[in-house]
């Protein structure tokens, strides 16, 4: 059977596209080979992507000693810091436009086989959402993280001495705002806590789909982790290249390795390791590419029975620099296996099985001394249950998501009057002025899928509250989502969302809402006739976005509860 580019080159039929690509300095030697596209996402301005042009150069080496022809395109790197305030409402729609566009430019020219390079939240995603589209031999190299600045006094006492990261900035936001540091500081911490290229140093939303791409078995062996400036992290790209062509050989396409167990190691994963909320939008949309669907209680099911086995800053002093001293997403997955909650025979593009790679590294010659304290055995976790809970109530009846491991124990429930905000703009100036009291419960919506339009995540104002020493006094609830990063009693996903009609566009100023995170439950204290008569008086706002993208994307896409993904 001729590849897919043979199609395209061969022959007479192919005069005019060999005479293109020889515009391009491709030889008739090159088009006999296979064409593998290089999918970088290379942006001279986002962190996590500065650096991947050095990283390409290394994939396409390694393709062409594998015998392949390289070719390379870009797509687009949306970074959700440089996005915060008004262009976050862009940053979730491009996930699923980066999927459209690797799909569209691969199958315009019918290329062979794919190495993605990616790093940041949406971009993963993205790709992996494509990845599973097209069903060709790909293998993924992450960009890695930056390292972090280690001083000696400041923010975030680690393990020898103070290691800061980018979550660090956005608290000192909220501790300078409210007299607690002082301006001189916070320059100190804006200028030292992202100090080179690489995805962001923290359990944010970049780092935990890093870690889900190398437990679904689709990027090599300690990629997830790896440092982005190191030399172990250029020849795992080099390998990648050489990889793919290995993988084309043997027929093995990406859903060999997105399987429902692959799904599930990774859900697992990331949840043992106090992972991000936006899993629960990423993982699914992933999984519908293959026919599959993840729906809430699947993630609240096993986060239930799954350990906490590590946490990493900001719920915790250690970084994810440490957690690649510890063994990465190797060692939670060596503990998850001896606790019987690993699928060891999921198949990995290195080549063994995710069962065989999985290894406790008891101690880097550069790392902790205490990696056990990083990754806990299984027997002594951190905690019994996952990173993640799904609550349920009058108030989120399809479903709303909290970060369980990052809730004071002291907020894991609160009773609290409602203060009532219809953007983030309104309760960003409300934090801004200090004129939020211990014990509320701030509910911010028009702010979901549709009715932000895009779903804004509210990382800025979670990171004030806590800035502001009230992340265990003040409860946040949304429609919208939260960074990856985000700590405190900050619940989002609510679905219905309140711009379709969900019982959040019911909550007035003063109604007691009561959060129970052990229980899983999420309520406002009315009964269902209030909430209907209240609906029946409610008017749908009028759209924010009339033309362009977004307005589109509106009307197309689907609720948090099923991933936010585009159906147009």
């Amino acid at each position: 059977m001729p590849r897919r580019s043979e199609r395209v080159l061969r022959g007479a039929r192919g005069t005019y596209a060999r005479a293109l690509y020889r515009a391009c300095g491709f030889t008739p030697e090159d088009l006999r080979r296979p064409l593998i596209a290089v999918v970088n996402s290379w942006a001279d301005f986002v962190p996590g992507h500065s650096h991947l042009r050095e990283l390409a150069a290394q994939v396409k080496e390694g393709v062409r000693a594998a015998g392949g022809t390289p070719v390379e395109f870009n797509t687009p790197a949306p970074c959700d810091g440089l996005a915060q305030g008004v262009g976050m409402h862009y940053v979730l729609p491009l996930r699923d436009l980066i999927a459209a566009s690797v799909e569209l430019m691969v199958e315009a020219h019918q290329l062979d086989g794919m190495v993605c390079l990616c790093t940041c939240d949406k971009i993963v995603p993205g790709m992996l959402m494509a990845a599973a589209r097209l069903n060709l031999p790909t293998v993924f190299v992450t960009g890695g993280v930056m390292p972090p600045y280690q001083g000696t006094r400041g923010e975030g006492k680690g393990p020898g001495g103070t290691w800061r990261v980018a979550s660090d900035v956005k608290e000192a936001m909220g501790a300078f705002q409210a007299g607690r540091i002082s301006a001189e500081q916070l320059r100190e911490i804006e200028a030292t806590a992202c100090p080179a290229s690489g995805g962001c140093n923290m359990m944010g939303t970049a780092s935990t789909m890093c870690a889900v791409t190398e437990a679904l078995g689709l990027s090599l062996p300690g990629n997830a982790t790896a440092g982005a400036t190191t030399d172990a992290l250029r020849e795992m790209a080099y390998r990648a290249g050489e990889q793919v062509l290995e993988l084309l050989r043997a027929g093995a396409t990406c859903q060999h390795f997105l399987t429902a167990e692959a799904l599930e190691n990774a859900a697992r994963l990331a949840l043992a390791i106090g992972g991000s909320t936006n899993l629960v939008l990423h993982l699914p949309a992933i999984a519908a590419e293959v026919g599959l669907e993840l729906p809430l209680a699947w993630f609240d099911q096993l986060s239930r029975t799954t350990p906490l086995l590590a946490q990493f800053k900001p719920a915790s002093p250690y970084t994810i620099t440490h957690f690649d001293a510890a063994g990465g997403v190797r060692a939670v997955l060596y503990e998850l296996k001896r606790g019987g909650l690993l699928h060891s025979r999921c198949p990995t593009v290195a080549g063994p099985s995710l069962g065989n790679l999985a290894a406790r590294l008891e101690k880097k010659d550069e790392g902790p001394a205490n990696a056990y304290e990083i990754v806990r055995p299984f027997e002594q976790p951190l905690s019994p249950e996952g990173g993640l809970a799904v609550l349920y109530g009058n108030l989120a009846p399809e479903g709303a998501v909290v970060k369980q491991s990052a809730v004071a124990p002291s907020m894991l429930t609160h009773l609290g009057p409602a203060r009532v905000f219809d953007s983030e703009e309104e309760v960003w100036d409300r934090l801004w002025e200090g004129k939020i009291e211990p014990g509320e419960v701030l509910v911010i919506r028009y702010e979901g899928p549709r009715g932000g339009p895009g779903m804004r995540e509210l990382s800025l104002p979670a990171a004030v509250l806590v800035g502001r020493g009230l992340d265990d006094r003040v409860a946040m609830v949304t429609d919208g989502r939260y960074s990856g990063a985000t700590r405190g009693p900050c619940i989002g996903h609510v679905t219905p969302e309140a711009a379709v009609g969900g019982p959040l566009a019911t909550v007035e100023e003063g109604d007691r809402i009561h959060l129970d995170i052990p229980q899983r439950r999420l309520e406002v204290e009315l009964t269902e006739t209030e909430i209907e008569k209240r609906l029946a008086h409610w008017q749908p706002p009028p759209p924010k976005k009339t033309q362009g993208f977004l307005a589109l994307y509106a009307k197309m896409v689907a609720g948090a509860d099923r991933g936010a993904r585009w159906s147009g």
